[in-house]
């Protein structure tokens, strides 16, 4: 792999461990707002971004190439309520599927056609990603101004598990 594609992985990786964070972090807001469902979910979303990471990692290091670990900015961690939470989720899931989406197109123009093809189980992600943020937001509109039914939303979202997508055949 170039330069060029090496450094830009491992800036994506910067990127994907910063959404760890980010979402630890709102994990965190959540645990202390006595809300135990957004702060399991988000804690799960954790568990994914640290695989995406790991999975871009893992990925330079075959190539040949060498990670380098840079300063992981400091996230947010206060938020005015569960809406403006999910507002954040689901711009900066927008802004990772821009920062993918230049990934691919760098590695079109650079012709690394193995980058581009481990890229694309990132383009899938991303539209999950971005989906499953809209509809928790979505439903967090409906029912914001009731507190038993943000009560019962947040008892769903607790039964989410974390499952490394990474690992599945063809990841």
């Amino acid at each position: 792999m170039n330069e060029k594609m090496e450094k830009a992985l491992n800036e994506q990786i910067n990127a994907e461990l910063y959404s760890a964070y980010l979402y630890l972090s709102m994990s965190a807001y959540f645990a202390a707002q006595d809300m135990p469902g957004f702060a399991n979910w988000m804690y799960v979303q954790y568990q994914e971004e640290t695989t995406h990471g790991i999975k871009i990692y893992k990925y330079v290091l075959e190539r040949g190439g060498k990670v380098i670990l840079t300063t992981i900015q400091q996230p947010p961690t206060e938020w005015k309520d569960t809406q403006q939470v999910f507002e954040e989720v689901l711009k900066h899931e927008q802004l990772v599927t821009s920062l993918i989406n230049n990934l691919v197109d760098l590695a079109l123009a650079e012709k690394d056609h193995a980058s581009n093809n481990m890229l694309q189980w990132f383009v899938a992600e991303q539209v999950e990603e971005e989906a499953n943020a809209m509809t928790i937001l979505g439903q967090i509109k409906m029912v914001q101004a009731s507190k038993e039914s943000l009560y019962m939303l947040d008892k769903e979202l607790s039964q989410r598990v974390f499952v490394d997508a990474t690992q599945a055949p063809g990841a």
